[in-house]
């Protein structure tokens, strides 16, 4: 479908209302970040990427999360706490005695998505970090409890991040 208007995303949205948003990407062929700029305006808070380190900061003290990279090839998925990190030699970097770790070239961010939907069927939360071409540079989701249930803790504090850069970007638009 070339060029969808957004009226056709939000048609394709409200058809599979928890659906993996890079399937209707893919399907639309267009980028993530149009998808989510479609979805209902309770579900989404958009923060600039001016704010990487900050947010980068506030999941850090999540505890248990599930890291995504979703590719056309490959969903990767670890769980464990993102480490405090630090910039240098161009790229944020993330060690510590987590199974996340690495390298993140934050100039790259265009914008970070902070969204509380249904997904295949149960509440999620998520912070998507997309790049300048509108695409996911990485996910991270809440954990969840051995019954595979958010944990309440961390849905609590989620909102509470959400409340706090909602607030900021109101402040910087006035």
């Amino acid at each position: 479908m070339p060029n969808p208007t957004k009226a056709e995303i939000k048609t394709a949205l409200e058809k599979k209302p928890d659906a993996v948003l890079e399937f209707i990407s893919r399907d639309l062929g267009i980028p993530l970040r149009d998808v989510i700029d479609c979805l209902p305006q309770a579900e989404v808070t958009r923060i600039p990427a001016t704010e990487f380190a900050a947010m980068m900061g506030e999941l850090a003290a999540l505890g248990q999360i599930t890291f995504i990279l979703h590719t056309e090839d490959i969903v990767l998925e670890c769980k464990g706490e993102i480490p405090e990190g630090s910039f240098g030699r161009g790229y944020y970097n993330i060690h510590g005695e987590s199974p996340i770790g690495g390298h993140i070239k934050a100039e790259n961010c265009g914008a970070i998505y902070l969204l509380s939907r249904e997904m295949m069927g149960r509440p999620s939360h998520v912070a998507i970090f997309c790049n300048h071409q509108g695409e996911a540079m990485f996910k991270v989701y809440l954990g969840r409890d051995e019954n595979r249930n958010l944990i309440p803790e961390q849905v609590s504090k989620f909102q509470e991040i959400r409340t706090k850069f909602s607030a900021s970007e109101t402040a910087g638009a006035a």
